[in-house]
């Protein structure tokens, strides 16, 4: 029988050391600790990556929750009215918007204002705003003339700089009055109603009630002369109006617009602003109005996002790359200390093992740190904004275990360098 001399028996020991979980924690405690300055700079890159990220992602989905929050209250609440096409593509010549399509309307639920628009043919007819002609043609212009019934102005959310908006009265009377555009009262050179100013279209003067100041839909009426339906029914000959726009309660529309309603008359689909307007011919008239905004929302939300997660990106490969600098200049400040722990029997697994958990360890600090400050940012950012934060529930968790493995990869190099490294060679560059 064989017996092992002390020798093979210490070879044997050297050849297979053992290192428990608590005494590799106690030395990547010691490793980080004995620098604590290049601790807090090393991890400083990964808060920054970290806070970077984590606002980013949830000031963009809130901006985004902001952008579609009010793209509803303006596109999903509107809906216009028109003649159906005939059957060879055009509009049908008798339209069949009835003139009293507002006061129908606002019988409805859901419906907050309506109006009538038209475009009027002046049949050439140029404006001025002095009485008379220029043979030179110089305070004279070429001008669209509207026609709309007194509750447009509301329908598509309008306001008045100066004077008033006509109502139903002055249409149902045929008053020669009209409302300015902004840039058609610059046209004609009136800013101020007190001296009661008058414009002409051709040789029929009207008198101006107001000038608008903006329009939050149908621009076009901000280079228009506004005139009431029964105006320029009486003075140019309009026979119906062209279309019928309405401001909807949110969530309305798609009651009002594009839910159908079975007509027992004639056995076909309507909707109910179809039925109120027309009931014997409710396919007389098309609706136009959003489906809906989940598509719309999530369009938003994916571009927002798309654009700050580059920059997020950006700053976290940046913290990356400071973590596997600031260990690798670490191995190869402390290739003593990794010469003299390999002749002491440490295996490379161990000495890997160790610079894997250092920089795993720092970048979760830096995780845990960046995506705390990443939330106040939302928070604060938010409150000084007037808005609702919105994140994700699960990002917080998620941008701290980022952060480690950040710091897992990019301490990969240095500890498999350090694990390389042969002892005889570093005890004697020491």
């Amino acid at each position: 029988m064989t017996t092992l001399t002390p020798q093979v028996r210490d070879r044997s020991v050297v050849q297979n050391p053992k290192l428990s979980i608590r005494d590799l924690f106690e030395e990547m405690i010691s490793g980080l600790l004995g620098r604590p300055g290049r601790l807090a700079l090393t991890a400083l890159g990964t808060v920054l990556g970290i806070t970077a990220l984590v606002s980013t992602l949830g000031l963009a989905k809130t901006a985004g929750n902001q952008i579609v929050s009010r793209f509803d209250e303006l596109t999903e609440t509107r809906i216009v009215v028109s003649p159906a096409e005939n059957g060879f593509g055009g509009s049908d010549a008798t339209s069949s918007i009835p003139w009293n399509a507002e006061v129908r309307l606002v019988r409805l639920n859901g419906v907050e204002a309506a109006g009538t628009k038209s475009d009027v043919d002046v049949s050439g007819a140029l404006s001025r705003s002095v009485p008379v002609v220029d043979p030179l043609g110089i305070n004279e212009h070429q001008i669209n003339v509207v026609a709309t019934s007194g509750g447009l102005l509301d329908a598509v959310r309008g306001s008045i700089r100066t004077g008033r908006y006509f109502d139903n009265g002055h249409s149902d009377r045929a008053d020669p009055v009209v409302v300015l555009g902004p840039a058609a009262a610059q046209r004609l050179n009136i800013f101020r109603l007190d001296t009661q100013p008058a414009i002409f279209i051709g040789e029929q003067s009207f008198t101006v009630l107001g000038i608008i100041d903006d329009v939050s839909r149908e621009p076009d009426l901000l280079n228009a002369i506004v005139m009431p339906d029964g105006t320029a029914r009486e003075f140019f000959g309009l026979s119906a109006p062209a279309e019928v726009h309405i401001d909807a309660a949110v969530g309305a529309t798609t009651v009002l617009a594009n839910d159908r309603m079975t007509v027992t008359a004639s056995g076909t689909d309507a909707n109910m602003v179809q039925i109120t307007l027309t009931p014997d011919d409710p396919e007389s008239l098309r609706t136009q109005a959003s489906p809906g905004y989940t598509a719309v929302r999530q369009d938003v939300e994916g571009d927002v996002n798309a654009l700050f997660v580059v920059l997020g990106a950006v700053s976290l490969l940046v913290g990356g790359l400071g973590i596997a600098n600031v260990t690798l200049v670490s191995v190869l400040e402390r290739t003593p200390e990794i010469g003299l722990r390999r002749a002491l029997g440490a295996a490379r697994r161990h000495i890997a093992a160790q610079f894997l958990l250092e920089s795993t360890v720092t970048g979760l600090l830096g995780g845990i740190i960046g995506a705390s400050v990443g939330v106040l940012t939302i928070v604060a950012v938010s409150a000084v904004r007037d808005w609702t934060p919105v994140l994700e529930g699960y990002l917080p968790f998620a941008a701290v275990g980022l952060g480690a493995v950040i710091g897992l990869i990019a301490g990969t190099y240095p500890a498999l360098r350090a694990a390389r490294t042969e002892p005889i060679t570093a005890l004697r560059s020491s």
